[in-house]
């Protein structure tokens, strides 16, 4: 049960225009407005729950036509979850269902605490221009942080962003602006990743002078966090699907939440199965443990 002599919010408000999320096309205009209360149908709620939620409604700030909005209320811990409470708010002038949405649980600070997604279709039809409240509940395994904030979190749609080349230091100093250029176009062209996969596409393969198979990747992230490589192992095949190099290399090295890292590895020759290596075709993956 919310604490109903909490007169003031915990949560803070996050706010995007609904062709974000909805990816549709809705007039802009310059005007406000005020999001009515509404609840579920087969929500049990007491009379002093609504005068609760009526309270802080009428508190929250207007809109802009179009938008839809997520507004912190409670945060508690009960049985070893987080039961997130919050008023989901929109200012279409349609009702609105929304099906399976990644939600974000964001601190003070603008750090990810936590990630899950909840199917948004319990919350049934949302009338025009509504606020309805809703509790979502984040276990232990959705958070990214052993202790989540009293105050000062908010709530906000993840809005899928592009996948985008993700460049070391050094290799933005080496590369010329062509070859960048090159590449950002390539990573725009290319299918993204799955959500949560990590995968490896070959740039480059080719034999340097004392002969040692020299290999750029691109290393592609499709999860929506950062991932940390410390020790990674490889298998190259050339063009006639035998393996031609195994190695394990130590690594220090970052790759972003959605991006893609080029990067260059070189298997020593004493590493090479083969002494005569067809690259004209050829094939990178980590073995299968």
């Amino acid at each position: 049960m919310l604490s109903f002599f909490k007169r003031k919010k915990q949560g803070e408000d996050s706010t995007i225009d609904a062709g974000q999320l909805l990816e549709k096309k809705y007039e802009q205009k310059e005007e406000w407005v005020k999001t009515e209360l509404s609840f579920h149908p087969h929500m049990r709620i007491s009379t002093e729950q609504k005068y609760y939620f009526q309270f802080l409604n009428n508190e929250l700030p207007p809109l802009k036509p179009n938008q839809l909005s997520l507004s912190g209320i409670e945060l508690k811990k009960e049985d070893g979850r987080y039961i997130v409470t919050a008023f989901i708010r929109h200012t279409l002038n349609q009702s609105l269902s929304l099906g399976d949405t990644p939600l974000l649980l964001i601190g003070p600070n603008g750090e990810l605490l936590g990630r899950k997604v909840f199917p948004l279709s319990e919350l049934g039809e949302l009338p025009p221009n509504s606020s309805r409240p809703w509790s979502f509940v984040f276990l232990e395994s959705d958070l990214f942080v052993k202790e989540l904030p009293e105050t000062g979190w908010k709530l906000a749609f993840e809005l899928k962003k592009q996948h985008a080349l993700d460049m070391e230091e050094s290799w933005e100093k080496t590369l010329s602006d062509e070859d960048k250029q090159k590449l950002k176009q390539l990573v725009r062209s290319l299918t993204p990743p799955k959500e949560g996969e990590l995968n490896f596409m070959g740039l480059q393969a080719k034999i340097d002078g004392d002969g040692n198979l020299v290999v750029t990747l691109l290393i592609r992230n499709g999860s929506y966090k950062n991932i940390r490589l410390e020790q990674l192992p490889l298998v190259i095949e050339d063009a006639s699907k035998e393996i031609v190099a195994r190695g394990s290399f130590s690594l220090q090295l970052e790759v972003k939440a959605n991006t893609s890292k080029p990067w260059t590895f070189i298997f020593p020759k004493s590493l090479l199965t083969k002494e005569h290596i067809d690259l004209s075709k050829w094939h990178v993956y980590p073995p299968q443990q």
